[in-house]
């Protein structure tokens, strides 16, 4: 290595110079200004091996959420926690801070988290379901009274997608309903009564489970539609299968009913025309929003 020459002969004085100033505390920038070195080889060169005095050094961006991290953990908290208040720090990195830390003393059984967590989505749920009441009390207040042209297309509607219908493999024309939920069993009848369909010419029918409670499901159908019993079809059972796991058992559970319209051929008939009326009205109507 070539030695400097000119005023930076003397390598070895400038150097001791240099370690003597740097060990003070002083910068680059004072060393170089008080022995006036304006080469930085030479410079690097005289601080060969000395390291940069602590207040010289730039700061870590992270610092600071550590030294808050060593200050958390020495309060309890777990990594967790420790996660959630310093937003944008991964789990790892606060354990590599804190790793020398004591761990934290476990202030709760296992059981006794899992109680409280419990207690608290049980009353999450209890908000959650009294918002749900509100919503649809409001929603139910909405609708009001209702015409008989409304009652109408509701039920050509509600025929369309739970009702029976004409398929090419099967070309029978027959008005038959069936569902499980009452309410929609008895807007139905409120629909054929406004149809003016003779209540003798209407049947009704059971499907249900054969594991279930038969006959209370029976009597069930018969109080909600108003007729006797002994006056229902024969009922349908579906056979069990061990395979299949069900959801709709207990106490709640009463199948469907099923309502017939008989010799409702015409009926059908109408009801089909009227769907497709409905359906050409809807989409006039958009068409003419949409221009």
């Amino acid at each position: 290595m070539a030695h400097p020459t000119g005023k930076y002969a003397d390598f070895e004085g400038l150097r001791e110079q240099a370690v003597a100033l740097r060990r003070e505390g002083l910068s680059r920038r004072q060393i170089r200004d008080r022995l006036h070195v304006d080469n930085n080889d030479i410079l690097n060169r005289l601080l060969q091996g000395e390291p940069a005095p602590e207040w010289t050094r730039r700061p870590n961006a992270k610092d600071d959420l550590r030294a808050r991290a060593r200050e958390l953990r020495m309060r309890g908290w777990t990594y967790d926690q420790i996660q959630v208040e310093l937003l944008g720090c991964s789990k790892s990195s606060i354990s590599l801070w804190v790793r020398d830390l004591p761990k934290p003393e476990r202030k709760r059984s296992r059981e006794e988290a899992a109680a409280i967590a419990r207690r608290g989505w049980e009353a999450k749920l209890r908000l959650r379901e009294e918002e749900r009441q509100r919503t649809r009390a409001a929603a139910t207040n909405e609708i009001g009274s209702m015409t008989d042209r409304e009652l109408f297309l509701l039920g050509v509607g509600l025929y369309w997608a739970e009702g029976s219908k004409r398929k090419p493999h099967n070309p029978q024309e027959r008005v038959t309903f069936v569902n499980s939920d009452p309410d929609m069993i008895s807007v139905f009848l409120a629909w054929l009564r406004l149809l003016d369909v003779d209540p003798a010419q209407i049947r009704f029918a059971v499907h249900i489970h054969e594991t279930a409670d038969v006959q209370g499901a029976e009597q069930f159908w018969a109080d909600h539609v108003g007729v006797d019993r002994t006056g229902f079809l024969k009922t349908t059972l579906k056979r069990h299968n061990p395979a299949t796991n069900r959801k709709n058992t207990g106490d709640t559970y009463r199948g469907c009913l099923r309502v017939d319209v008989r010799n409702g051929a015409d009926l059908y008939r109408r009801i089909e025309g009227w769907w497709y009326g409905i359906v050409g009205a809807a989409t006039s109507s958009d068409a003419r929003n949409r221009t």
